[in-house]
């Protein structure tokens, strides 16, 4: 009788994390980049009542007989699917159009998004809404990338080849490529920065680290880093945003599903219960 009530128990508790997950999903539904999270149960050990036997000459094989013990959490996945795009018509607002994760550096932490919202501030550097400044590659003479990565910003100082004394930038925009273009008033297009993209042989084994970014976990594999468009990373859109991936119809019929289940539980703990209480008032 105790199996039933731990069992009973064991589904309150997976129930209730699917609620969490469930509820955090809705809840960003809006959000921009964010990946949508699934829960995953399995059963727990189950007793043995009895063995399995083999078939002899007189006799057949009987198969073992088994209780349950309850179920619990194999794992909450993410699911890393592309978003819809969302069109702002702001030429910092940037959206991945397939594999890979901007690269994004707080304080002396690398981290990775999806969320592109980005803006240029005062000093001419990239960076996300709370500050976390964008990171890229310094062009060489030919245009290709080199070096380390490096803060995205509209500083002309150390442009290859360099920019006339007296010459400013006027305008910018940012290509599919990642590259960011620069218009001067000596009427000349320049490449001055290109955006970095990571890519990880498990992206779905990385820590979520808030704020709609991820970083790096003992299953996600070392970052490989690249640019927008190559080694199978994903091409940059300018103007648009990705938004999230979470399908509300489904995640209401989660929400269903965990409710319904969350009860059925609590029933069997009921049940359970009265079925002891008629142990205990047998004889009186």
């Amino acid at each position: 009788m105790l199996r039933s009530l731990f069992a009973g128990i064991s589904g309150l508790r997976v129930n209730q994390t699917m609620l969490d997950v469930t509820g955090n999903n809705i809840a960003n539904a809006n959000t921009t980049g964010y990946k949508a999270s699934t829960t995953v149960f399995q059963d727990t050990l189950s007793q043995m009542l009895t063995n399995a036997s083999g078939a002899s000459a007189t006799r057949g094989g009987t198969n073992p007989m088994q209780v349950g013990l309850g179920v619990q959490v194999a794992g909450i996945a993410t699911n890393l699917g592309q978003g819809s795009s969302q069109i702002t018509g702001r030429g910092s607002d940037l959206m991945l159009q397939g594999d890979g994760f901007f690269v994004v550096r707080q304080g002396e932490e690398t981290l990775y998004t999806r969320a592109g919202a980005f803006t240029f501030d005062t000093e001419g550097s990239l960076t996300s809404p709370n500050g976390n400044r964008v990171q890229g590659y310094a062009l060489d003479a030919a245009g290709n990338a080199t070096g380390p990565l490096i803060d995205v910003t509209q500083s002309t100082a150390g442009l290859t080849p360099a920019v006339p004394a007296g010459v400013e930038l006027t305008s910018w925009g940012i290509g599919n490529d990642g590259k960011l273009r620069g218009v001067f008033s000596d009427g000349i297009q320049r490449d001055m920065v290109q955006l970095a993209v990571a890519d990880f042989t498990n992206p779905m084994g990385l820590e979520k680290a808030g704020e709609t970014s991820y970083r790096v976990s003992a299953n996600s594999g070392d970052p490989q880093y690249g640019v927008p468009g190559e080694d199978g990373n994903g091409k940059v859109l300018a103007g648009a945003l990705e938004m999230s991936n979470v399908d509300l119809a489904a995640e209401f019929t989660n929400l269903i599903l965990a409710q319904r289940g969350f009860q059925a539980s609590s029933r069997v703990i009921t049940t359970s219960d009265s079925v002891l209480e008629d142990l205990v008032n047998i004889k009186r």
